[in-house]
């Protein structure tokens, strides 16, 4: 289904630096790494790809990128020193140019650690008028824009995982807007996620946690 445009698209973002999409764009990119991520990173890396690379830096990318990952928002003006002020945040922050294949001109690959050892890796597009799409969580294809609330859910695949699931959601009155399951080969782990039109509650959380062949869940907020 195509999403209805308003004047807000059509007008753009109200953001600091020249472009929505090397900046607004990179700024809610950055953002949606740190949701999926879980909070900020102690360390990351970003691979930029095609546009972003070629031209990022003179649109602010690096810093609209480093700014996302920090929490900031697209109009905020200190994302013009992101990458001077990410040290005394808490974040050690690079970049790098890379080929990242057949993919959005406008790609970064974010690499994730935290102190405690744990990593993450996220491959996401910024689309053009500050919307954006993460396409790959740690090797597996996915779909998610930030635009509504995210239900992550490591699995193994097989037979009524998602009927279990999705009958927990149920018995929660949580309301499913798009599902889409990734796996890595037939029996194999497997990643669920479900946008829902509202926040999914920590006892729908725990529940789901608890079924037979689940291994994690994981929230992602609305960016």
């Amino acid at each position: 289904m195509t999403r209805q445009r308003s004047a807000f698209d059509i007008v753009g973002p109200v953001m600091i630096g020249p472009s929505s999409s090397h900046t607004a764009g990179a700024v809610r990119l950055g953002a949606l790494a740190r949701a999926f991520f879980g909070g900020q990173p102690t360390r990351a890396r970003v691979v930029l790809h095609g546009s972003f690379a070629s031209t990022g830096r003179g649109h602010g990318t690096d810093l609209a990128l480093a700014a996302g990952l920090l929490g900031f928002r697209p109009d905020d003006a200190a994302i013009r020193d992101a990458v001077t002020l990410a040290p005394s945040c808490g974040l050690e922050v690079s970049f790098a140019e890379g080929d990242l294949g057949d993919v959005h001109p406008n790609t970064a690959r974010f690499e994730l650690e935290d102190d405690s050892g744990r990593r993450m890796e996220l491959e996401g597009s910024s689309l053009g008028g500050g919307d954006v799409v993460m396409s790959s969580l740690d090797g597996f294809d996915i779909e998610a824009t930030g635009e509504l609330p995210l239900l992550v859910i490591a699995h193994v695949d097989q037979p009524g995982e998602i009927a279990a699931v999705t009958a927990v959601l149920a018995q929660h009155d949580a309301n499913i807007a798009a599902m889409r399951v990734s796996r890595k080969a037939r029996g194999a782990a497997a990643l669920m996620l479900i946008e829902t039109d509202a926040e999914v509650s920590d006892a729908a959380c725990r529940e789901i946690e608890s079924l037979a062949g689940v291994t994690g869940v994981r929230r992602v907020p609305v960016v």
